[in-house]
């Protein structure tokens, strides 16, 4: 049997303001349901398929957040930033109200795809260690690479503070100066440390796939996109 709640309910849950601010709302007339007017705070709906507006602008209910985001370069991925605007500037105030985190935060300067979410069973999954979620990113470097670099970082490079040398899971040369790394893990600054441990520098750092999740090429610097059914089965575990 399909869930009902009322419209009241339906739009403070999904992050419009308190139950009384939402009652006001549709009391004013500045939502639709399903294509209908409703000022009518106690009708009831089928959250199933359930589309709305709030003051013209049009939403599907989603009981929770699944997301991509275009990371720029110069922000941080925390609610409570130092030095640069956090990525949450970027989603709509409703998503950041209920309370959605990334997913394995990026460096300031370094850009790519984000997941983010306010499931804690899909965020525990996609960055726990031990579910080790392969991750590629596209390293730009100083210094053109040699086969013996790739090879190198294939074998396993050995780091400060760690007590084992750490390998690429893969490694491609895309050109002279562009490589594709890929990790499953996710230690800090590990893609900087790696290709500093082969003696040559990152200059620009992209993360492009999660899984089996690229990075679209339609999604603009700054964008983001609700995960699609098809995006979050390139996610699940095999």
């Amino acid at each position: 049997m399909a869930k009902k709640l009322n419209i009241e309910r339906i739009i403070s849950n999904q992050g419009f303001g308190t139950r009384k601010q939402c009652r006001i709302m549709i009391l004013n007339e500045e939502i639709t349901v399903n294509g209908t007017m409703c000022d009518d705070p106690d009708a009831t709906f089928d959250l199933e398929n359930l589309h709305y507006t709030v003051k013209g602008e049009p939403w599907d209910y989603r009981e929770k957040s699944y997301l991509m985001l275009h990371k720029p370069s110069n922000y941080e991925c925390s609610h409570k930033t130092q030095h640069h605007p956090t990525i949450y500037s970027l989603l709509p105030h409703p998503l950041v109200v209920r309370d959605v985190q990334c997913i394995g935060r990026l460096d300031e300067d370094t850009t790519g795809l984000i997941l983010i979410s306010d499931d804690g069973q899909f965020i525990h999954r996609m960055s726990s260690p031990k579910h080790k979620v392969p991750k590629v990113y596209e390293v730009t470097c100083k210094h053109p690479v040699s086969d013996e670099q790739i090879a190198h970082v294939l074998k396993g490079v050995q780091l400060i503070d760690e007590n084992a040398p750490i390998a690429a899971l893969a490694c491609t040369r895309i050109n002279e100066y562009v490589i594709h790394m890929t990790l499953a893990e996710g230690k800090y600054h590990q893609v900087k440390r790696m290709v500093a441990a082969i003696s040559n520098r990152v200059e620009g750092l992209k993360r492009i796939q999660i899984g089996e999740l690229k990075l679209p090429d339609n999604l603009a610097v700054g964008k983001w996109c609700w995960l699609t059914a098809d995006d979050m089965k390139k996610l699940s575990p095999k």
